[in-house]
Formats: structure tokens, sequence, C-alpha cells
């Protein structure tokens, strides 16, 4: 599964749990917040500033 910016946070932990470190790594250091696991890729991103093209490239490396 190929991850884009509209997967959910939970989803994405979900199913792929080792990339938790890359998102921590990017500055999103409340990946377990209920709020959190509802958001989307691209709105997480867009909370904390960080650029969610780049983020896709890294996560899908």
């Amino acid at each position: 599964m190929e991850i884009n910016k509209d997967i959910k946070i939970g989803e994405l932990l979900k199913e792929h749990p080792e990339k938790a470190e890359i998102l921590l790594s990017a500055g999103m250091h409340c990946l377990g917040c209920p709020a959190a696991q509802e958001e989307t890729l691209e709105e997480a991103c867009e909370v904390h500033g960080i650029d969610v093209q780049e983020l896709v490239k890294e996560l899908n490396a």
C-alpha cells in the first residue's frame, strides 16, 4: 500500500508502525493523541508546518 496525504494517522500507524519514527523525526510528537488518530497526514502536516509532499516521499521510500 502506497502512503498518500489522505491516509489517517491512526490507519498509517496501524498498517506501518515502523513509520512512527519518521513522523516523530519530522516533528509530530502527538501520535498517541486521540485527535491525531483521526487526522489525515495532510491535516497533521498543516498543523505542524511540515511539507506534506516531502513527508509522503520519505514515508514511501
